[in-house]
């Protein structure tokens, strides 16, 4: 791959961090903005930091992503991952840089009982889902060269995430309380940094500008409920001499929450093994590797 220069949007988000230094390692030119630089939902910020970086390539991993608090907030909600995402597209799209924005399995209600394909219908069931569906369309409308790349339940060894969390009580508690009638499949945020640097680097080389273009599914490539994956990440804590406690499972209206939480939000991924060739690892193995990087700072 030949060096690039890639502008990430997200700074302090675990997606963007694990792209900047998987695009680093590779030789790029990476800048990684977050809101105290550029906030996204301001159209002319955006599009100066585009015109001064002159990026071949962008991604926006930037987004509001407090499920239940955007029930009350849902202005803010809009204004990052709808009109920030537009904001994006289209400075992206005049400074002629192909566009790989982030989504949500959110978008979806979760009552299909089977995994999701990109052709099924959207229904987010929350103002997160539906602030996210928003920006998918922005995006599409503004910039011919986009891929949207919807995941799920993402997590790694940094920033605020389920595994981190579940060690965080274990180290207070001696019982964690867990819904066990979600369904999705968790991603390892540097496994779908990797992906997306394939993807980038097609679309950069790609002499088509829609090429490739559009809507894929990006995530781990087994499924679980939070329950199974908490009882998997404290099981293999305690193996590793980490915290651990008695974990419980529980029913979704034994742990009500502002949002609703689609019950199935499984995703289909073979559009995108398909087109680039690329199955992000099951949650099982990428878990692993994970909490080695993880247990020794926690």
């Amino acid at each position: 791959m030949m060096a690039r220069n890639i502008l990430i949007f997200g700074e302090h988000g675990q997606l963007a961090r694990a792209l900047a230094r998987n695009y680093a390692a590779r030789g790029n030119q990476v800048r990684n903005l977050g809101r105290a630089s550029v906030d996204i939902a301001d159209g002319e910020a955006v599009r100066s930091a585009m015109t001064a970086f002159r990026p071949d390539l962008v991604i926006n991993a930037a987004a509001y992503t407090a499920v239940d608090r955007a029930e009350d907030d849902v202005d803010q909600a809009f204004g990052v991952n709808r009109d920030g995402a537009r904001n994006v597209a289209a400075a992206a799209a005049a400074a002629g840089a192909p566009l790989i924005h982030i989504s949500t399995d959110y978008v979806f209600d979760g009552t299909k009982a089977a995994p999701y394909v990109e052709t099924d219908e959207a229904h987010p069931i929350s103002a997160y889902g539906e602030s996210k569906l928003a920006g998918e369309r922005e995006v599409a409308a503004h910039n011919e060269r986009h891929v949207i790349l919807r995941t799920s339940w993402l997590y790694g060894p940094e920033g605020n995430n389920f595994v981190r969390t579940m060690l965080r009580l274990a180290r207070k508690g001696d019982e964690i309380r867990v819904v066990d009638d979600q369904w999705g499949t968790p991603t390892l945020a540097s496994d779908l940094a990797s992906g997306i640097a394939e993807i980038g680097e097609r679309m950069c080389s790609s002499p088509d500008p829609s090429g490739s273009g559009g809507i894929y599914h990006a995530s781990g490539s087994s499924a679980t409920t939070w329950y199974r994956f908490a009882r998997a990440i404290l099981r293999r804590s305690a193996e590793m001499g980490g915290a651990a406690c008695r974990i419980t499972p529980i029913a979704t209206p034994d742990y009500p929450t502002r949002a609703r939480r689609p019950a199935d939000s499984r995703l289909d991924c073979g559009k995108l093994a398909n087109a680039f060739g690329i199955r992000l690892p099951p949650w099982e193995t990428a878990l692993e590797r994970c909490l080695e990087q993880l247990t020794p700072v926690t």
